[in-house]
C-alpha cells in the first residue's frame, strides 16, 4: 500500500495535518525515491534538473520546508559561512560576536556547530557541510589530518592552531611572544619558581609549553621549570593546584594555560587559604571577558580579538570569492594586560 502523503494546514477542508511532513511525504507525492529526495535536498549530482523541480514544488506543496529553505537549497550559492565553537569557551563566545557584524558587511551569514562531549569535531564540521555552507572557519581544535580533508571540501580558516591543510588558511596570535611577555613580567617582579599547566592538545598549547620552557632556559631559570599536564578547562587549574597542594610546596607563581585554566586554579588556591598574589601570582591567557571582572582582576595576555574575527571572516571570504592566494598564516601581535593576580614574591 503506498505511503500517503501528509497534508498541510487548509488541505481537504481546512483538516490540520497530525504530524509534520517528511522526506517519505515528499518523495510519496512527487512519484520518486526518499534517496532521490535526499540527493535534491542536499544539492548533490543525481538528479534531473525536471526532478529538481517537482520535488520543490512538492516540498512546498505539503510544507516539507519553508518556502525561503526551499528556494535556498535550489541555489547555487548560500552566502553562508559556518563557525564551529568548543561550549562553554568565553574566548570562542567573543570571537563569535564580532564575527556576525564583519560577515553581515560582507553579505555573508553565520551558522554556529558547536563542539561538546558529545558531538566530535568532526561531527560539527559535518554538520556545517551538510547545510552547504561556502566556508568554515574552526574556533575548535581539529587534528592535522582532518583539517586537510576539510581543506579540500571547502575553503577553511582555522583559528589559534598551527596544523596546516591544503586549502586552509590560519589566524593565530604570536604564542612564543605572549608567553615571552609573561615570564619576563613575572622573573622582573622577582619570582623564579614558575610553574606552567599546558593546554594538552588545545589550540596554542604546544607553542606556549615551549616558550615558557625556552623563556626559562633564556632566564637561567630551567633548573626551576616545571610543566603539569593539563587542559584548557576549569578542571585542569583544578587539578593543578590540587597537585601542587598534596607536595606541601608551592610554586612562587603559575602560567596557566589560558584563562579558563586560571580561573580553576584560583578557585582552588582560595578555597584552600592559598592567597593570590600574597602567596601565589597567577597569569592566564586569552584576556577573555571574565579575567576584567573585579572579584578576578587576573593578569593575563591579551589576543586581538577584533583582529581575529575580522582577519578570519575577511580571508575565508576572498577564498570563497577566488581573490585570495595561496594557503596563508596570519600572525597577530598580542600584548600582556597586568592585573591584580600577580606581584612580587613574599621573600623579595
Amino acid at each position: 500500500m503506498q505511503e500517503q502523503p501528509a497534508q498541510r494546514a487548509g488541505d481537504d477542508g481546512g483538516q490540520r495535518s497530525e504530524r509534520r511532513p517528511t522526506m517519505a511525504d515528499v518523495a510519496a507525492r512527487a512519484g520518486v525515491s526518499r534517496a532521490l529526495v535526499s540527493l535534491v535536498f542536499r544539492n548533490a549530482p543525481g538528479a534531473s534538473e525536471q526532478t529538481r523541480e517537482r520535488v520543490f514544488q512538492v516540498a512546498e506543496e505539503i510544507g516539507y520546508r519553508p518556502d525561503s529553505a526551499a528556494r535556498l537549497l535550489a541555489s547555487s550559492r548560500t552566502k553562508v559561512l559556518g563557525v564551529t565553537i568548543t561550549l562553554r569557551h568565553p574566548f570562542h563566545a567573543e570571537i563569535v560576536e564580532r564575527i556576525y557584524p564583519v560577515a553581515e558587511e560582507l553579505g555573508y551569514e553565520i551558522l554556529l556547530s558547536a563542539v561538546a562531549p558529545t558531538h566530535s569535531e568532526h561531527r560539527a564540521i559535518d554538520a556545517l557541510l551538510d547545510h552547504r555552507c561556502e566556508g568554515v572557519i574552526l574556533l575548535a581544535e581539529v587534528d592535522e589530518h582532518y583539517l586537510s580533508t576539510v581543506g579540500k571540501k571547502v575553503p577553511a580558516v582555522a583559528v589559534s592552531t598551527r596544523a596546516t591543510g591544503a586549502g586552509v588558511d590560519l589566524v593565530h596570535s604570536a604564542e612564543a611572544k605572549g608567553v615571552r611577555q609573561a615570564l619576563d613580567h613575572l622573573i622582573t617582579l622577582g619570582h623564579k619558581k614558575i610553574v606552567h599547566i599546558d593546554g594538552g592538545d588545545g589550540a596554542g598549547s604546544t607553542e606556549r609549553r615551549r616558550a615558557y620552557r625556552a623563556a626559562m632556559r633564556k632566564h637561567d631559570l630551567a633548573g626551576f621549570a616545571r610543566v603539569i599536564p593539563g587542559d584548557h578547562t576549569e578542571q585542569a587549574g583544578v587539578r593543578g593546584a590540587e597537585l601542587m597542594l598534596s607536595e606541601g610546596e608551592l610554586p612562587t607563581a603559575v602560567l596557566a594555560s589560558n584563562d579558563r585554566c586560571a580561573l580553576g586554579l584560583l578557585d582552588a588556591l582560595r578555597r584552600a587559604g592559598v592567597r593570590v598574589p600574597d602567596d601565589v601570582s597567577v597569569v592566564g591567557y586569552d584576556d577573555s571577558h571574565v579575567a576584567t571582572l573585579s572579584y578576578i582582576d587576573l593578569t593575563t595576555v591579551h589576543q586581538d580579538v577584533e583582529g581575529i574575527a575580522q582577519r578570519a571572516v575577511r580571508a575565508v571570504v576572498e577564498r570563497i570569492e577566488g581573490t585570495g592566494s595561496e594557503s596563508r598564516e596570519i600572525v597577530l601581535e598580542p600584548s600582556l594586560v597586568v592585573r591584580g593576580t600577580t606581584a612580587p614574591p613574599r621573600s623579595v
